[in-house]
Formats: structure tokens, C-alpha cells, sequence
């Protein structure tokens, strides 16, 4: 065996050390203040100056140094996912997932796996809304004992390109167009339109992109999906296709689109703030990790091709396998040191994934890295705390901007003798990643497979699977963004595009443009075309597909059997009952939902019985887009305030229009016909009626707060939007 050398132990510091690199910096007290060379500071408050009202002298290396580091302070903005938000956690999987993976982190039950997650936006830029209509990043990092996996994905499955080499005319098109540098963190301007209808390969992205997935109620509470489809390798190198989801315990919940542009006023953070507050009080965000394995010898029994990232397998054809779990445990400490520097690769793999001939997927393998190359200073960024494995590195790669590890030893090439050839090489059957060994037999050629061109099926597959409300909410969302378009012929071609995914879908999204839909689209519809290719080659292909619904594309039916961390408003003044608060508090707080007293003014406010209840917010500084419910407990006083408060009867319509559970103590009901909408609710509160239209109303506080819970735990009551559509 060769011997150990002083470079070996140098090149990578073991994990009880690795901090000294760059050490968690504190301020308790008593420490003492110093610049970043360890000098000690006698004044940190005035320059060094040619008298007392002389100039500033260069030789201030205090002044040099503090001021060098502040105007350096910001790193270049991620191009896109630039607003993010993060958090640590662990990974357990459930059983060995050796029949179709040696990844070790996929095989051992008792092991706890390490992560950092990054949710993020992708359009907008970092001071860019948290409800922007966008897709929403999904990446882990994790920190496995054979090096970092990252499984960089999206809230939505599939994209709006198949090919790499198109990213940059599809981020181009959607950023802030170039003239004006506007609209920020949106897609409904011309620009963005413009490109998607000439590329109907974004038909299917583009449905998801209107549908509800686009603006979730908070990030614990969407999907993720590794979007590609990798492979699966096992240790006696046998191959399977293999798809990532990341399911949420919580469910799959959205917010109605007026209701997050209210948000962006309100609170332009609130997805960030949510995920925050969850994690500080212990609320821990938690996913199952889902795969659809294909073996490799039905790569082509489907009618897509595995290989179109515009294309999902639906779960009715594959099964999702729920693998294991993520739980969030942890803040980040410092945004910048970690949520900002974190670097995600969709190339960080580790023995047992393997990548597949995706033509996105391979564009990106290069993409990641160019990025962070000069985002992050140079080729040393997985030096940075965050990023670094909890592994030991060894390898010959030295120097370059910001290199923390301090290599020792003669040599930094292999082979070598005077170094006893450190490092080794590992063999596969000790761990040594080996790429998977796919035969090849092509030519060199600038095209695309025939099977990428059915563009329309699975757009179609996927409206068809929507609920009512929620078809409804994409011809909303379709009317919108295109109605913010001002070029009339973009508006036109892009309902060509629709009628092919649905005659009706087209026709509601004309009625609202004030259009009619063409009698045939726009020819050739393709316009994505090789200066020497035939046209006919790159036209649109029809294909019939063999599952024409799927449950898991729809959110009506996800999980919907719990309150815990939903925030519940509790609109109260001074005369309150504080045992009509209580009892219904006590009873949601049991549940694990969070509870917030909102009264006129900040403060204390005075119950029937003088006693003092504090106040969370005023009416001023809430609103009720911030909330899932609320409650209005009992107290004549209280109850009179709040009937004469127009702000508290707004709130009340507000919450009302976006479809959240309402209740009231029986003494409140007149603050209830108050609002709008009482004109449009049924005489009576039965069981049936309760559950229909989410509006509790009872004496009974036990009676009150369980169907208050179970009206919840539904989420939202999306039937009675356009029915009961009411002014707020």
C-alpha cells in the first residue's frame, strides 16, 4: 500500500477542520474588533486625514480595506433563478434501492444524508417578487459520502425547449425586453409571446406555465421534478431510465392569480417569509422522493420519446415509487455565505446515476459550470463552505482565484514516482464512478429525432386532466397575458396554437381578447427551422395519445387532511369574548395551524372581562391575501367595531372572493351581513352547506372549530369563485 504523503492530508482538511478554511464568524460580546488580517482597530469610526478637516490619505489601509470589501460585497446575479430562497435538511430513503442503483445514499435505511435546497423564481431578478406567474426551481445538494449529488429540477415537470442551444433565445425572450427594460419577473409582454408561438415545442410548458402550478401557495407546498430523464445504474452495470419527483406531505396548493398580485404589494416576500417561519417554529417542511423507473429495454413501448424534456410519463403508464423522505430542518445562517453562493450542476453526480442523450440535459451539463466559473470568481468554487463535499478531495487541480486548500508536496500531475502517485485511482468496484458504457454508432449531424415533433398531445393531455375551476383559472390566465400583448398578429397566431390543444380552451381565451380564432392556425406553425432543412421535416406531428386524463396533473385531488402551519386570521376589537377566542385558538393551535390576532390598532386590545389580549397586526398593516382563514369570535362591543370598521368588512369580501374558509361565533353573524357576499350565501348553515361554501357560522365553539378545521384542510373552495364572484 502506498504510504500516506503530507500533500494527501493537506489537499482536503477532514470535516472537524474543514471550517478553519473559513471559519462561522460571530459577534458575541466581548469579542474584539479587527480587520480581516487579524489587526486589532482603535477607531472605526473616522478616516485617517491631514488634520482633523484635512483630506483623506491613501495609507489608510482600515479605510482601504473596509471600503474595497463593501464595493465588492454583490456578486453577479444568477441570470436566471436569481431570487432564491434556502434551507438545510436530510434525506432518509426507505428501503435499498439496490436493484436499480448502487448509489450508496439510495441503498442504506439507517443513514442520514445532509442537504441544502434552493427554491427560486426563474424570470424575475433577486428583487424581484415571490408570487411573479413563473416556474419555481427546485435544486438539493446532497452531501453523500460519495461526493455531491445535485438534482436540479423545477415545480413543473417538463420545459419550453428541447434542445440546450435554444436557452438563451428562450431566457431572452422572456427577461424585461431590451428597449425599455421592462416588464420585471413577467412573461405577458410581447417578446415572450412572440417567441412561444413561434415554437410549438413550448405548448406543453406553456399550459403548466397558465395553470396554478405557476403561483403556489408556498413553497412547502409544491411538487418538484428533475424535469430530464437520467439513468439509474446498478452494481452489476445494469441500466434503467429513471424520472425524479419530489412530492409534498402537505399537498399541492396554489393562491388565485388576483390574489397574488395583492400579495406582491403586501408582502413581495411571502414565499421566503413562509418558508422562514415554518422552519423557526419547528413547522419542517417535508417531500417523498418519487421515481418512475423504466427499464431500459422499453425505451421506445411509449408513444413520446423518453429523451423530450417537453414530454412527462404519465404516472397511469408508470407509477410513481415514493423512496424516501426530505425534511427542512434548518435555516440558513447567513443568506449571502450560503443561499447566494450555493452552486447547483446538474453534472454533480455520483456512482449509480448517469446521465441519458437528452439533448436539454446535455446543454446544461456545460451551461452550469461556465455560469458559476464567473458568478462565483473562478474554478474554485466548490472551495466555498456550502458547496463543499463532506468527503475528503484529492486530485491534482491547483491555484486559481480564491483557492482555500494549501497543497503540499513536490508533485501535482499523474503519473508520478516522487509522490508515491497519490492520488489513486479507484476502481469502479470500489466506488471509482465510471460513466455508463451506451453504444454508439451515428453520424455527426445537426438535427432532431422525428419522435420530438408530436407537440400538442400532452398540452392537450393536460387540460383535459384540470378541474373545472382550475380550466377556467388557465383561460384567466391565457386572457391576461396576451392581453398585455400589443402586437394584435402575435395574439392571433398564438390562439391558432390553442385550438390545437383544445377547441374551447381557444374560443373562452378569444371571447376575452376580443378575437376570433383562426380557421387554421398560422402556417408553417414551426418556425424554429435550419436555414438548409425542409420545412415539412420540423412541421408539427399528430399523435393520438394512449392516456387521454391523468389524476396526478390535477391539484383538486391532493392531499387535503391537515392544517398544520396555515395561518388563521382572527379579526377581533376591544369587547371581544376572550372565550370565543380562546376555545377556537386553542383548537386550530392543536392542530399545528398558527394563529394571528388582527384588531383596528396595534397593541392590547380589552376583552368583555378586561382582559388584556395582544394584538399581532393592525387592520392597516394586514391583509387578508396574508392568511389561509379567518375568524371572527363573539363579544357585542367587538362585533359592533367590527361591522363599522371597513376594513375589517373588506377583509372579510377579500377573503371571501379568493375562496378561503370563513367562520363566525353566532353573535358575530351580523358582521357577516355586513359583507358583500353574505347576499350570496344559502339561508341555512347546514353540514352540507359548510362544506360547500366553506362558511362556518355557530354558538357552539367545539362544533364551530371542527368544521373550521375540516373547512381548512380543504384549501380552497374554487366552485364557488365564478358563481359567487363578489367586489373587493
Amino acid at each position: 500500500m502506498a504510504k500516506k504523503t503530507n500533500s494527501d492530508k493537506a489537499n482536503q482538511p477532514d470535516n472537524d477542520k474543514i471550517k478553519n478554511l473559513a471559519p462561522d464568524i460571530e459577534f458575541p460580546g466581548g469579542q474584539k474588533m479587527t480587520t480581516n488580517q487579524g489587526v486589532f482597530i482603535s477607531d472605526d469610526q473616522n478616516s485617517l486625514k491631514a488634520g482633523d478637516r484635512g483630506a483623506t490619505l491613501m495609507e489608510d489601509f482600515i479605510f482601504r480595506e473596509k471600503m474595497t470589501h463593501f464595493d465588492h460585497e454583490r456578486i453577479p446575479e444568477r441570470i436566471v433563478h436569481a431570487r432564491g430562497s434556502g434551507a438545510h435538511g436530510v434525506f432518509k430513503v426507505y428501503e435499498p434501492m439496490g436493484d436499480v442503483t448502487r448509489a450508496h445514499f439510495l441503498n442504506d435505511p439507517s443513514l442520514e444524508t445532509p442537504v441544502f435546497v434552493r427554491f427560486s423564481t426563474v424570470a424575475g431578478s433577486r428583487g424581484s417578487t415571490d408570487l411573479a406567474r413563473d416556474v419555481r426551481g427546485f435544486a438539493v445538494k446532497f452531501y453523500t459520502q460519495e461526493g455531491n449529488f445535485d438534482l436540479v429540477g423545477n415545480n413543473m415537470p417538463v420545459f419550453f425547449i428541447q434542445d440546450a442551444i435554444k436557452f438563451p433565445d428562450l431566457i431572452h425572450a422572456v427577461k424585461p425586453e431590451p428597449d425599455n427594460e421592462m416588464p420585471q419577473a413577467a412573461s405577458a409582454h410581447d417578446t415572450f409571446w412572440d417567441f412561444i408561438s413561434l415554437m410549438p415545442e413550448s405548448t406543453h410548458m406553456i399550459m403548466w406555465l397558465m395553470s396554478d402550478r405557476a403561483i403556489p401557495r408556498s413553497l412547502r407546498m409544491m411538487e418538484g421534478f428533475g424535469v430530464h430523464t437520467f439513468r439509474f445504474i446498478n452494481s452489476e452495470g445494469k441500466a434503467s431510465f429513471v424520472k425524479f419527483h419530489w412530492k409534498p406531505l402537505l399537498g399541492v396548493h396554489s393562491v388565485a392569480w388576483d390574489e397574488a398580485q395583492n400579495i406582491s404589494g403586501k408582502d413581495p416576500d411571502f414565499h421566503r417569509r413562509d418558508l422562514w417561519e415554518a422552519i423557526e417554529s419547528g413547522a419542517f417542511p417535508e417531500w417523498e422522493l418519487g421515481v418512475q423507473i423504466v427499464p431500459e429495454e422499453d425505451e421506445f413501448k411509449f408513444d413520446f420519446d423518453l429523451l423530450d424534456s417537453t414530454k412527462i410519463i404519465p404516472e397511469e403508464l408508470v407509477p410513481v415509487q415514493r423512496i424516501g423522505k426530505l425534511t427542512l430542518n434548518r435555516n440558513p445562517d447567513n443568506f449571502f455565505a450560503e443561499t447566494e453562493q450555493v452552486a447547483f450542476h446538474i453534472g454533480h453526480v455520483v456512482p449509480g446515476i448517469d446521465f441519458t442523450n437528452d439533448p436539454l440535459l446535455q446543454g446544461r451539463l456545460f451551461s452550469y459550470t461556465d455560469t458559476q466559473l464567473i458568478r462565483l470568481g473562478g474554478p474554485n468554487f466548490h472551495e466555498i463552505p456550502i458547496n463543499r463535499p463532506v468527503v475528503p478531495i484529492h486530485n491534482n487541480q491547483r491555484d486559481g482565484h480564491m483557492r482555500q486548500a494549501i497543497n503540499r508536496g513536490k508533485t501535482s500531475y499523474s503519473p508520478n514516482s516522487l509522490g508515491n502517485n497519490d492520488p489513486a485511482q479507484v476502481k469502479a468496484a470500489d466506488g471509482g464512478f465510471t460513466s455508463y458504457m451506451e453504444r454508439i454508432d451515428a453520424r455527426k449531424v445537426r438535427q432532431r429525432s422525428a419522435s420530438f415533433f408530436d407537440h400538442f398531445s400532452q398540452a392537450r393531455l393536460f387540460f383535459n386532466s384540470q378541474s373545472d375551476p382550475e380550466k377556467n383559472h388557465i383561460i384567466d390566465a391565457f386572457t391576461f397575458e396576451l392581453g398585455k400583448v400589443k402586437t394584435v398578429a402575435i395574439r392571433k397566431r398564438m390562439l391558432g396554437i390553442l385550438s390545437l390543444v383544445d377547441k374551447s380552451l381557444a374560443s373562452a381565451v378569444a371571447y376575452g381578447l376580443g378575437l376570433e380564432v383562426p380557421q387554421e392556425p398560422e402556417k408553417p406553425i414551426n418556425k424554429s427551422i435550419p436555414a438548409d432543412a425542409n420545412p415539412d421535416d420540423y412541421q408539427p406531428i399528430h399523435v393520438e395519445g394512449s392516456v387521454k386524463e391523468s389524476a396526478a396533473l390535477s391539484m383538486a385531488d391532493t392531499v387535503k387532511d391537515t392544517i398544520k402551519s396555515r395561518k388563521i386570521a382572527f379579526l377581533i376589537a376591544d369587547g371581544v369574548s376572550e372565550k370565543s377566542v380562546n376555545a377556537v385558538k386553542k383548537a386550530l393551535i392543536a392542530e399545528g395551524a398558527v394563529v394571528e390576532i388582527i384588531a383596528p390598532k396595534l397593541g392590547f386590545v380589552v376583552s368583555e372581562n378586561d382582559e388584556q389580549i395582544p394584538v399581532d397586526e393592525s387592520l392597516l398593516t394586514a391583509a387578508s391575501v396574508l392568511y389561509d382563514a379567518v375568524y371572527v369570535p363573539g363579544g357585542t362591543n367587538s362585533v359592533a367595531s367590527l361591522e363599522a370598521e371597513a376594513d375589517a368588512v373588506h377583509f372579510l369580501n377579500e377573503a371571501f372572493k379568493h375562496c378561503k374558509a370563513i367562520a363566525a361565533d353566532e353573535q358575530a353573524i351580523q358582521v357577516i351581513e355586513a359583507t358583500y357576499f353574505s347576499k350570496k350565501l344559502p339561508e341555512d348553515f347546514s353540514e352540507e352547506n359548510v362544506l360547500a361554501e366553506g362558511i362556518v357560522v355557530s354558538d357552539n365553539a367545539a362544533d364551530l372549530s371542527a368544521k373550521f378545521i375540516k373547512a381548512i384542510a380543504q384549501h380552497r373552495f374554487w366552485e364557488r369563485e365564478k358563481p359567487r364572484k363578489v367586489p373587493a
